[in-house]
């Protein structure tokens, strides 16, 4: 797991990255063999649809989806929209420099941070603006109403004009000294954009960065830098206006955006995000397991070990399955009422580094490769 000291530290146009060796979601798998795989079932029927490749990917990737399309990018600037019925690409280009965030995408809009700390946004595959940052950031932007906000290494927030570029304000907060180099939290719930700083959900005015709210789900603790790490991670589990995240090593909770109160807050021991539906909330601990929580209160459904130290991705919720993949390649279905496995099917044998997405019933993951698989039922 890599960190990056913050702005309180190092200047933001000198940030150092470090790799913690220590941390047991980067070190289990390596040092545990991970659990043996049971036969599979083949209990629910996927086919592989579709294959195409983008180039390897070494960033937190994130997978976009707009209505049957889905976007996607490799570290050395390429990007590019498919299909996600037929694989067939709707366009594909190539930045001149290296990525280190990404996808947004509005359908329209795409937009990207490189690692020369640049915003890029795209029309329909045409470069229209580029925009240097005070930070780096390795959280997709979200481009939505025209705008693209972003949300950088700093903890601050930005808002840019979709079309020109112009910056149309920049929300700073103070934080703990280090932030985590992976992917975060943002999204819009309604007409709030929400984003996670630290280890809090903060409600902010789209249109002036003014903030609304703040809900804590975890709140830093230790005596060192290391140990009062509680950022955010993505993705997360929205249902209606109740969204529910995890913090980095801490807890798991629900945050009701409409009045920024917490649901509940428990405690979890995990590096990537949560999906879930109106039921359950679930995640993936640093050691594999699949927990479910209880929506209303939180509480533990069931635990999965099946797939432990398989350095497991966040999970997605998929009809009455719910889907990761592996450090291996393989993608496994499990069932949502008790985590038992349905089927799996392979990909190309390096590890999945994004968390699956639906798109006009195709299932699409992408792997460290680069090979992006689509699956639909039989």
């Amino acid at each position: 797991m890599k960190l990056a000291f913050g702005s309180n530290v190092a200047s933001r146009l000198a940030l150092v990255f470090v790799v913690l060796g220590l941390l047991a979601c980067s070190s289990g798998p390596e040092k545990i063999k991970p659990a043996e795989l049971a036969a599979n079932p083949g209990l629910l029927g996927v086919r592989l649809a579709w294959t195409a490749n983008i180039g390897a990917v070494d960033f937190p990737l994130d997978i976009k989806v707009n209505a049957s399309t889905v976007t996607v990018a490799a570290a050395d600037g390429t990007l590019a929209t498919l299909d996600a019925l037929t694989g067939v690409e709707r366009w594909r280009t190539r930045l001149a420099d290296r990525i280190a965030a990404g996808v947004g995408s509005d359908g329209r809009f795409s937009a990207v941070v490189t690692r020369a700390n640049e915003l890029v946004t795209l029309d329909g595959g045409r470069e229209i603006w580029r925009e240097r940052l005070p930070a780096p950031s390795f959280t997709a932007p979200l481009v939505a109403g025209g705008r693209v906000f972003l949300l950088a290494a700093d903890r601050s927030v930005m808002a840019f004009d979709g079309s020109s570029g112009r910056k149309l304000w920049n929300q700073q907060r103070p934080g703990e000294a280090l932030v985590l180099r992976q992917s975060g939290v943002l999204l819009a719930v309604g007409d709030t954009l929400v984003a996670g700083m630290g280890g809090r959900l903060v409600g902010i005015n789209p249109s002036n960065g003014s903030i609304r709210w703040e809900a804590a789900i975890a709140s830093p603790r230790g005596t060192n830098d290391i140990e009062r790490l509680v950022d955010l991670v993505g993705r997360v589990s929205r249902d209606g206006g109740v969204v529910c995240a995890r913090a980095f090593q801490a807890n798991v909770g629900c945050v009701d955006t409409a009045s920024g109160s917490l649901i509940w807050s428990k405690p979890a021991i995990g590096s990537v995000g949560v999906h879930g539906d109106d039921k359950y909330v679930f995640g993936v601990e640093s050691d594999s397991k699949i927990i479910a929580w209880r929506r209303a209160d939180g509480e533990r459904a069931w635990v999965s070990e099946s797939l432990r130290y398989r350095g497991l991705t966040a999970p997605l919720v998929l009809g009455r399955s719910i889907v990761v993949g592996d450090e291996s390649g393989l993608v496994h279905w499990l069932s949502r009422e008790d985590g038992s496995l349905l089927t799996r099917a392979p990909t190309d044998a390096s590890a999945l580094v994004a968390s699956p997405v639906l798109a006009d019933g195709t299932l699409v993951v992408v792997t460290r490769n680069g090979g992006i698989f689509g699956f639909r039922p039989e």
